[in-house]
């Protein structure tokens, strides 16, 4: 009773007029950076603090937690679309999403995607209120073993994405492993594979390869029909589709494992909603009622993936509010910003500032809800691009990746490394080796090669 009684406290917090506009806004923001390429969450909410500093502190994290809620979901908007994933977390809303939109039901897939969120986000924030203090308990007895073991389990999942060829899937995830190791050695410092390029020194960034193969590649196959594939659906009246209690209904099994998931995935430090919604999709792909089906354009490979990486931000904020421990990437920047304002996260803030952690707590409530309300009459006149001719749509699609790989690094280098991954890309789809695994082994290969490096030598290399 008392903690609904503080959620209640923390609403009335949140409907304060300098709260709500700073929530609308972080909204607004998280959705922008979330459709365009190459711009990530994390980076979008760095660039958001400095402008939290001389801000009240409740409004500061309502800011920059409801731009972390809403880049989890704008960014499917893209994949669905345009085959261009906004950031690493939408990477699976490609197989089925834009599938989906492929066969003509684009307004459809975005239905799925909005009710995905909105499930997830929700049942998130409940468990997150419910849940805080004894599931971050078991989550701070996690150490790199663990860490290893979810991200081997992420990587043997996606090889089952593989389609009909399992030696295509591993060609392409230990493609994607090798280029991983391109620049500095983390633990020993040796420089790999740099050929004495200095931008290699820091390695190949995972935007230009998932830019240039899922983006630029669908361009230059694009080009080589002429720009002559029957549009992607009739846009007369197109708008995003709901779908019935019944069609929800069926998939019910997925919206749990999807939510479940994601919030797990999301209380481990350093996993995040990248790695819960690649999750989310093998463990659908793999256990599936229809399995068989998966990659095809049907509901649960749009619910599986979209639930857990929203459902993820409830589990990510769990570690951080009760024992100062990030779960994520976002959520390490939300948590400079706690310091930035003099508050510490831990189990003492529920002490001296519940009334903030409440506020909290209540804005992803509401920011859940917000989010899918402007996402549902934003995606309605967003799929209005349907109407421009291809060969318009492919000249945007360019310049967004062209754009976002120059704005990861500031480097001209990866502006011509995204061409590269561009005509990889292409071939990977000429020759049907699967785009996924590689841009998967590329995410999460330096985090594998750390955390089990960090294992064995504390371990004295001791395999047992």
């Amino acid at each position: 009773m008392e903690v609904l009684q503080s959620l209640a406290v923390g609403f009335v917090h949140v409907f304060a007029p300098a709260n709500l506009v700073a929530l609308t806004v972080g909204l607004l923001l998280g959705l922008l950076i979330a459709v365009l390429p190459g711009l990530t969450l994390v980076m979008g909410v760095v660039l958001a603090l400095p402008f939290t500093y001389t801000m009240d502190v409740t409004a500061a994290i309502i800011l920059l937690t409801a731009m972390y809620v809403a880049g989890t979901y704008a960014g499917a908007w893209t994949s669905i679309l345009f085959h261009v994933p906004g950031e690493p977390i939408d990477v699976p809303m490609l197989w089925d999403g834009y599938a989906m939109a492929r066969k003509g039901e684009a307004a459809k897939a975005l239905g799925w995607t909005l009710t995905a969120a909105l499930v997830g986000g929700l049942s998130a924030a409940t468990a997150m209120v419910a849940l805080a203090q004894p599931v971050a308990r078991i989550a701070l007895t996690f150490s790199t073993p663990e860490y290893f073991a979810i991200i081997f389990f992420g990587l043997a999942s996606v090889v089952s994405l593989g389609g009909s060829s399992l030696a295509n899937a591993l060609i392409s995830l230990f493609a994607g492993l090798l280029i991983a190791t391109v620049g500095v050695d983390d633990t020993y410092g040796a420089h790999r594979f740099t050929f004495g390029v200095p931008i290699l020194s820091d390695g190949i960034d995972y935007l230009v390869v998932m830019v240039g193969a899922f983006g630029l590649g669908e361009v230059f196959l694009r080009m080589e029909q002429r720009f002559t594939s029957a549009p992607l659906q009739s846009v007369d009246r197109v708008s995003t589709r709901l779908p019935t209690l019944r069609e929800a209904a069926a998939v019910k099994g997925t919206y749990a494992r999807g939510t479940l998931l994601g919030i797990l995935i999301g209380i481990v430090p350093g996993a995040g909603a990248t790695v819960a919604s690649f999750l989310s999709y093998g463990v659908e792909a793999q256990y599936g009622r229809r399995k068989a089906l998966m990659g095809s354009g049907i509901p649960e490979g749009i619910v599986a993936p979209q639930t857990a990486a929203t459902s993820s931000v409830g589990g990510a904020m769990i570690p951080l509010i009760t024992m100062g421990i990030p779960g994520s990437g976002a959520t390490a920047i939300i948590l400079g910003a706690f310091l930035l304002h003099g508050l510490q996260p831990g189990p003492q803030v529920f002490e001296t500032s519940s009334e903030i952690v409440y506020a909290v707590f209540a804005s992803i409530f509401v920011g859940v809800i917000g989010m899918c309300l402007i996402g549902y009459f934003a995606a309605r006149y967003l799929v209005r691009v349907l109407e421009l001719p291809e060969v318009i749509v492919s000249a945007y699609v360019v310049m967004c990746c062209i754009l976002g790989a120059f704005a990861a690094r500031n480097n001209i280098t990866d502006v011509w490394l995204i061409v590269v991954f561009g005509a990889v890309g292409y071939l990977c789809e000429r020759f049907r080796f699967p785009i996924t695994p590689m841009v998967l082994g590329v995410i999460l290969g330096p985090l594998a090669e750390t955390n089990f490096m960090t294992t064995m030598i504390s371990f004295g290399n001791d395999w047992t």
